[in-house]
């Protein structure tokens, strides 16, 4: 073997024969901890903040549904059902029921209770008996749907009835058809504050919009528009149990079957007197009131 080949043979063994040494080193690529799910979890909470976010924003738009569901409810005498709180239905023009041919007014304290006990019956068919109050007064029929601890008729903070509710008041609806006697439509709700939002919220407008969508239920029912001489809110005003102001029997639904008298009584308080008399200028007496000063028409004492 020649010099040439020995020293060619050596370099190639690694060995130094004239030349540098080359050494080559190849490193392993170390894996750091997060690599494999640092970055996975970071994709996860921003999944679960999206979700979050979503859920919000769906829980935002229920509610917001439901108080706009309401307030059209305000405007019901002329368009019922138009929000869907109902019966989850478009607008329809408010259907003006042509009245029974045969309507009874009830006048007398016999007439009233046996009225007053075709309601009782119809609460016990019902299973609603414990939430059902009849009483015969000197103004006509007073009839109480209220809550109980175990059953509410309307839901929670909301001026959407309950199902079993929703059924009865339909129901009622057609009973009063066939009574000509005027009603009023009361609703009426706890001493605890509503919970609203902005603040622009109180009992007052959720016993008003109670008692209108109780009249609403009452018209799908077949009651006659005709039939319903106001409806009106009370919020806590007129407790039921007022030792107990948030007690559950105070929130409730009222209906007041009025004898011809205390009818025509409330349409003379809000409408034309009968036979006004000049008091002062700008000023009329309506009534007898004693001790009053009246004038004739020529301001002359009376």
């Amino acid at each position: 073997m020649s010099a040439e080949d020995a020293a060619h043979g050596a370099k190639g063994r690694g060995g130094k024969a004239g030349g540098h040494h080359e050494t080559i080193v190849k490193r392993g690529r170390a894996h750091a901890h997060d690599d494999d799910h640092g970055g996975s979890w970071k994709v996860a909470f921003a999944d679960f903040c999206l979700a979050l976010m979503c859920l919000f924003l769906v829980l935002w738009l229920l509610n917001a549904r439901e108080d706009e569901a309401v307030r059209d409810l305000g405007r019901s005498t002329m368009f019922e059902g138009s929000t869907g709180l109902l019966d989850g239905e478009g607008g329809r023009m408010e259907s003006v029921h042509t009245p029974p041919d045969a309507t009874r007014v009830y006048e007398t304290q016999e007439d009233l209770e046996e009225l007053a006990d075709r309601l009782r019956q119809m609460g016990e068919e019902a299973g609603l008996e414990d939430n059902l109050g009849l009483e015969v007064t000197d103004a006509g029929l007073r009839v109480m749907l209220h809550d109980t601890e175990r059953r509410g008729v309307f839901r929670l903070g909301s001026a959407a009835p309950t199902e079993p509710f929703r059924d009865l008041l339909r129901r009622l609806g057609t009973l009063f058809a066939g009574v000509g006697n005027p009603i009023l439509v009361v609703g009426h709700t706890d001493a605890v504050p509503y919970r609203s939002a902005t603040g622009t919220r109180s009992n007052w407008h959720l016993s008003s919009e109670r008692a209108l969508s109780a009249r609403t239920l009452l018209l799908d029912g077949g009651m006659p528009a005709s039939s319903v001489l106001q409806s009106v809110g009370m919020a806590d005003n007129a407790p039921l149990a007022p030792e107990d102001p948030d007690a559950a029997v105070n929130r409730r639904i009222e209906f007041m079957i009025l004898g011809s008298a205390r009818a025509q009584a409330i349409r003379r308080m809000f409408g034309v007197p009968d036979n006004p008399t000049p008091l002062m200028d700008g000023v009329q007496a309506v009534g007898n009131m004693p001790g009053l000063k009246l004038q004739g028409a020529e301001g002359g004492p009376k």
